[in-house]
């Protein structure tokens, strides 16, 4: 009654081979979300769309759920060269049973490091090699993952936050022009904010603001 079930106790290679697929798959699943955020562009996206909003100081529009998802979304179809190299090279061949799980991880790690490698600023990535007294890899494919993925994301989030600063600026400008006029016209105790929103939205509006911010953000990736 008290019968231990093990998923590899078996004869049947069949059997094992399933289990392996099986806890690969939930491994793969649990560690989606991270993967995600700290190991595609995703980070930055949503920031910039997020200071996209802020600037615009139109509160909760467009809705958190809706950056989000256009975020996802670019984020695939940024990613989908690298998505498909992976799976072209590691998945594809282990379900096939052509090469082992640690051979299927190296070659699955190889693409997303090229592309973080590429976004990564060489002083980011140095920073934690100094903190674990490693020496300077010869190439991309010694860097561990490890080391990699903090500095990719720190790269992200600094790139984000300049590319957020330049979307910042003419909307500044606006908020200064409107508060100088209300404070000359002795309407002080008016939020210039209520003023001004209307002109961001009609300045964004017309210089066509979504497809510029977009632009740039693929530019730069």
């Amino acid at each position: 009654m008290n019968e231990v079930i093990n998923l590899f106790s078996t004869a049947d290679t069949g059997t094992v081979s399933a289990s392996v697929k099986l806890l690969l798959l939930l491994t793969v699943l649990s560690l989606a979300p991270s993967i995600l955020i700290l190991m595609t562009c995703f980070t930055r996206i949503v920031i910039v769309l997020g200071f996209v909003r802020t600037a615009l100081s139109t509160q909760q529009m467009p809705p958190t759920q809706v950056l989000i998802g256009l975020s996802l979304f670019i984020t695939f179809f940024v990613m989908a060269p690298v998505f498909s190299e992976v799976n072209e090279e590691a998945l594809q061949p282990l379900f096939k049973d052509e090469i082992k799980l640690e051979e299927a991880y190296s070659l699955a790690a190889e693409p997303m490091k090229e592309f973080m490698a590429k976004h990564t600023r060489q002083a980011d990535l140095q920073l934690f090699l100094d903190y674990t007294k490693a020496a300077a890899p010869a190439s991309v494919e010694e860097i561990p993952l490890t080391t990699l993925v903090p500095a990719f994301a720190i790269s992200e989030l600094k790139t984000a936050f300049q590319i957020g600063f330049m979307i910042f600026i003419p909307f500044l400008v606006i908020d200064m022009i409107v508060a100088s006029v209300l404070m000359s016209m002795g309407m002080m105790m008016l939020p210039p904010t209520m003023i001004s929103l209307p002109f961001k939205i009609l300045l964004f509006v017309m210089v066509d603001g979504w497809h510029l911010v977009i632009k740039s953000l693929l530019q730069s990736l």
